[in-house]
């Protein structure tokens, strides 16, 4: 196995730097070649989240299907995909960050009855507290 930092997995996602997208789309397709896998890791889903949104200006229910199609993809690996799934939806859903999403779910995953935050876009949020 393999894995992708953030730079690597947006320059096979957009293509906008011909010689770097070359250059990862080979390396997907080695790992394939070798029926292996390329590990995607939590802060790069949300790095790429955050570079599409704010950079890039992709809408949002594109990256969530940009998310989703790479959540689906066999050729990549999860610490903990089911986690991902679950942020996927309360992003698609909810008003704060994918980022937020994936802390809550996979706290919740880990056995944590909830997971305080001071973010006002998670006060309704299930799984999510607000300190008193």
């Amino acid at each position: 196995m393999i894995a992708f930092d953030t730079n690597v997995l947006l320059r096979l996602l957009l293509d906008d730097d011909a010689t770097q997208a070359r250059k990862a789309h080979a390396l997907l397709e080695q790992t394939q070649s070798r029926s292996d896998k390329v590990l995607l890791p939590d802060i790069v889903l949300c790095e790429v989240e955050w570079v599409l949104s704010s950079v890039y200006k992709v809408p949002k229910v594109q990256i969530i299907e940009t998310l989703r199609h790479l959540l689906e993809a066999d050729e990549f690996a999860f610490f903990n995909r089911g986690a991902v799934a679950e942020a996927l939806i309360a992003y698609g859903d909810g008003s704060a960050d994918f980022s937020d999403y994936l802390i809550g779910a996979t706290a919740a995953r880990a056995g944590a009855a909830t997971t305080y935050t001071f973010d006002r876009a998670l006060r309704h949020t299930a799984g999510f507290s607000l300190p008193a």
